[in-house]
């Protein structure tokens, strides 16, 4: 998500100036220092560092831990431990070099907020002078990622949903999983239309309660069986696969971004608090927060492969038992992530309606009633899209590494350290250029797991459609 994530009466609070005016600034040698973004800002509904971990901890956990196991079944157990931890670390790393450079940039501009895109391009405009020609085009370029991964875990979210209510009902009545899609359709499409991060902490903190308690009921299953498994007792011929394979390494790097990398999430979270120097302390909220979930994501995977190495599913919840404990767990998952659909689809309303749609609205005369009925009426359109595109490739596991590795290696690593060699140049690296080089570093570690990633999960969903055409051939002869 980006910063476009703010309160509207925040939004409208602030008056930015043109983005040129950076290289300029630096040009005539205008000095930012005394001027603290922080203070001047305008939040009329501003969130407590306990709302702000809440919501931090409800978007990080949610399918993307439930699907580590499958992960790790691709990196392998050590390898997935080690390289969790590392990626947790660099992600971290990215987030706040993200916050800081949005940071230089409002200070750069003497501006309360920037948006994500903003930034970019006002970190472009003060970089190099090769760079600066790109300003606008890259500004562009993150809104569509950021537009296209919001709407993309929005996707996921709906064929988690939808696959665990089938495994829920099944026993009763089946029916395929498209219909569950529908039917859960206009729910969606109701919760989506709340407009203010405030009006959903409350649902957020409920959504984290339900999590913690289902991640609980998992825990005990998966402790449970690992106990079995290291004591020789599984039945399950298939031997614990170590240190995993190349070919499959960048699903799960694309999977491990797509459940730690909250990226507009963060920007929205740390522009709508109340003390927003707290969030990037070396205790503060992001830190603290992103230790916790790192944590998490490790003892699951590692649990999880443990209990289901020979066939895990998309979800650790698929591969559950069938049993009153277990189906509350489900249940318990299922409204958890229904919660968590309408911040994550905040995210996508707030770029286009905020940067594209209102100001043509506005400069067009039109009145205050048809704006808000044209931002409701976007809300559902997206909420449609979603269902939709849900609809036409209901691949969880494919969808969830697809979106980390395309959208998050860009928005989470690629531009980030893009952002801080822009603003650093050309006098802010030191002698050594340690930061630059480290910059440099980030960005290729980015570009790299954007293309092996994207391309594997792309393959994958193939080859799966692929099979799923054979298999109905043959079932139909």
């Amino acid at each position: 998500m980006s910063c476009c994530t703010m309160d509207r009466d925040k939004a409208e609070a602030v008056q930015l100036q043109p983005v040129g005016e950076a290289a300029q600034a630096l040009q005539n040698g205008a000095s930012s220092e005394e001027y603290d973004p922080h203070v001047h800002r305008m939040l009329p509904k501003p969130t407590n560092n306990w709302e702000t971990l809440v919501h931090l901890l409800k978007c990080s956990l949610g399918t993307g831990i439930l699907a580590m196991p499958q992960a790790f079944a691709r990196a392998g157990l050590v390898t997935g431990v080690i390289a969790t931890v590392v990626v947790g670390i660099l992600v971290t790393h990215c987030l706040h070099v993200l916050v800081r450079s949005q940071y230089a940039a409002c200070k750069l501009l003497r501006v309360p907020l920037l948006t994500y895109p903003q930034s970019m391009s006002t970190a472009l405009e003060a970089g190099p002078q090769p760079l600066r020609r790109f300003s606008h085009a890259l500004a562009i370029t993150v809104d569509v990622f950021l537009v296209v991964y919001q709407l993309g875990i929005c996707c996921v979210y709906i064929v988690f949903i939808a696959d665990n209510i089938k495994k829920m009902v099944d026993p009763h009545y089946n029916m395929a999983v498209e219909f569950h899609m529908l039917i859960i359709l206009v729910p969606l499409i109701a919760f989506n239309l709340i407009p203010s991060l405030k009006l959903l902490a409350p649902f957020s903190a409920l959504a984290n309660v339900l999590t913690f308690i289902g991640l609980g009921i998992i825990v005990y299953y998966l402790i449970s069986t690992s106990k079995s498994a290291i004591k020789g007792e599984t039945s399950d011929p298939v031997p614990l696969d170590l240190w995993g394979s190349p070919a499959t390494f960048p699903l799960f790097f694309g999977t491990i971004l797509f459940a730690l990398t909250a990226v507009g999430v963060v920007i929205a979270l740390e522009n709508n608090m109340k003390t927003p120097k707290a969030f990037g302390k070396p205790l503060g909220v992001l830190n603290g927060g992103m230790t916790i979930i790192v944590l998490l994501y490790v003892a699951m995977g590692a649990l999880g492969y443990v209990y289901c190495r020979s066939d895990c599913s998309d979800s650790i919840t698929l591969d559950l038992p069938h049993g009153s404990l277990a189906t509350s767990a489900i249940a318990m998952f299922a409204i958890a992530i229904f919660i968590s659909y309408g911040l994550h689809c905040y995210v996508p309303v707030e770029v286009v309606w905020r940067g594209y749609l209102q100001p043509r609205l506005e400069s067009s005369g039109a009145p205050a009633s048809r704006l808000r009925v044209a931002e409701y009426a976007l809300r559902v359109v997206l909420c449609l899209i979603t269902f939709v595109l849900a609809v036409a490739v209901p691949k969880l596991g494919l969808f969830i590494s697809l979106f980390g590795a395309l959208c998050l290696s860009a928005l989470g690593i690629c531009f980030p350290a893009l952002m801080e060699m822009c603003l650093s140049f050309p006098d802010k690296f030191g002698p050594a250029k340690v930061g630059l080089l480290k910059d440099i570093f980030l960005f290729i570690v980015g570009l790299v797991g954007l293309v092996a990633g994207t391309y594997t999960a792309l393959d994958g969903i193939v080859v799966s459609f692929i099979k799923d055409a054979q298999d109905a051939k043959t079932l139909n002869a």
